[in-house]
């Protein structure tokens, strides 16, 4: 064997096993990579199997926060909507099931009784070792971001935000408000708990 053959085959070995390299660390770093799906989502595996991926609820929606899942969610979410909530919470206004033509997003009527009985995108979760306003420093922009203030969250003493579960629809405005890094509250989704 001569050295050019050498170095072709070094060349050739070190082309191949890179991508294989960079997949299995994407994996690793995306393995618990969280996701909310719209309001009126169908539990997962039934949305999975009814959505068509058709892009008609990412096109309705008016706060551009629903994307359509790319190989990062994983090779089963593949061109379905999805809702990162650190970049864009849902406003809950609904039109993203009333365009769904399969019922993988199921109607719901955008009056506040309904929504919150009918929406479970997922649950509000305070890490108080993370919050400013447990460390006697008033915050309460997730108070202040939440659409059902009162109802959903409430704060105390500093301001310290505290979540009712039977209110809370998921819908990840306060994650996104939180000014902490990383977020202090998060959106725990209802489909991987």
């Amino acid at each position: 064997m001569d050295r050019r053959k050498f170095l072709q085959g070094l060349l050739s070995a070190g082309l191949f096993l890179t991508p294989v390299t960079f997949i299995g660390l994407r994996r690793k770093l995306y393995k618990k990579r969280y996701f909310l799906r719209p309001p009126g989502a169908l539990d997962e595996a039934e949305f999975k199997e009814q959505c068509i991926g058709c892009y008609k609820c990412a096109t309705a929606c008016p706060n551009d926060c629903i994307e359509m899942a790319g190989f990062e969610h994983g090779v089963e979410n593949v061109h379905t909507p999805v809702i990162n909530a650190r970049n864009r919470g849902c406003i809950l206004c609904m039109r993203c099931n009333q365009v769904c033509p399969t019922g993988a997003l199921q109607e719901i009527i955008p009056t506040e009784e309904e929504v919150i009985k009918n929406t479970n995108m997922g649950l509000a979760v305070v890490d108080e070792n993370l919050c400013f306003s447990f460390f006697g420093r008033t915050c309460g922009v997730c108070y202040r971001a939440c659409p059902y203030p009162g109802k959903a969250l409430s704060v105390g003493l500093f301001e310290q935000p505290t979540v009712h579960e039977e209110f809370c629809t998921g819908c990840g405005l306060c994650e996104q408000s939180c000014i902490h890094m990383p977020q202090a509250i998060r959106i725990k989704p209802a489909h991987q708990t």
